[in-house]
């Protein structure tokens, strides 16, 4: 890791869920929610603690369990936020909850982003499709403590301009000093305001120094691969790079094997890794 410290908060259970109540529930988009979510014990919610980029297994009682990022800022000590899609049994049913009801939360679980390492830089936030969910908590983190931070630039690509989801964020982001947000659709509307074409396409209007910036990236392997390349290509440091693995997490503890990634376990050797210790991998069907 060449020296650069990410945070790693080990979770109060492993293998025993806790019990949370849904605080709010928020439907961003037709198939895209939040749930916001309390412990109910009150010694686990004192107890709890977790790093932007970690994720939690949320567990719907009698039907299963999912892994799921953490969106909220690192500092409030009451609700802990999770942005979900609803695509499968376990996301669909946990679309159904509503303030009052509970479900299991085992976590916080991986390695997340290298926050301490960002102070002092420009930062570059770059995500594809519902890839921004894991890094909500990154841009909270920097607003939140703006003036340790340089530049910091906000990049959000999707296929489709009907994909894109809080928009009134983006425009509340865009609208605060030394904040820039670039957003770019593969297929725009006839009234899509933004840039038309592939999300790389827009990074050359970034602003910032790209020898002093590290980026964050979430989002398909592909759209990864290829901006992680435009950024070395810019300027910007391999081992500044940061990469949040998407692969099939079921243990979450590195036991099952389901998210191998060449010799390491996504769940617990990831989510978050340095781009050079991915490179080999990216674009390699079977790994």
């Amino acid at each position: 890791m060449n020296g650069v410290t990410q945070v790693r908060t080990e979770p109060l259970s492993p293998t025993l869920p806790m019990t949370a109540e849904v605080v709010d529930y928020v439907q961003e988009s037709p198939s895209i929610f939040t749930l916001r979510l309390r412990l109910t014990d009150v010694v686990q919610q004192k107890a709890y603690s977790f790093a932007p980029g970690q994720f939690n297994m949320l567990y719907l009682f009698g039907v299963g369990e999912v892994p799921i990022s953490i969106v909220s800022d690192p500092q409030d000590e009451s609700l802990i936020d999770h942005t979900i899609r609803a695509v499968g049994r376990v996301t669909e049913g946990l679309a159904k909850l509503r303030p009052g009801d509970q479900l299991g939360l085992r976590g916080p679980f991986g390695r997340g982003w290298p926050m301490q390492d960002a102070e002092g830089k420009d930062v570059m936030i770059v995500t594809g499709g519902l890839g921004c969910a894991p890094v909500v908590a990154v841009i909270n983190y920097v607003l939140m403590r703006r003036q340790q931070f340089g530049q910091l630039t906000i990049i959000q690509g999707v296929k489709h301009s009907d994909e894109l989801i809080w928009r009134a964020r983006y425009d509340y982001w865009h609208s605060l000093p030394n904040t820039q947000v670039l957003i770019a659709a593969d297929h725009g509307g006839t009234l899509w305001p933004y840039h038309h074409g592939r999300v790389t396409e827009v990074f050359d209007r970034a602003k910032g120094d790209p020898a002093n910036t590290i980026s964050m990236l979430c989002g398909p392997e592909g759209m990864l691969k290829a901006a992680s390349e435009k950024l070395v290509t810019m300027g910007v440091a391999e081992q500044q790079i940061y990469l949040s693995m998407e692969r099939n997490m079921q243990c979450a503890v590195g036991h099952c094997g389901h998210c191998q990634y060449g010799a390491a376990f996504v769940c617990k050797d990831g989510p978050v890794f340095a781009y050079p210790e991915v490179k080999q991998h990216l674009g390699v069907r079977g790994i």
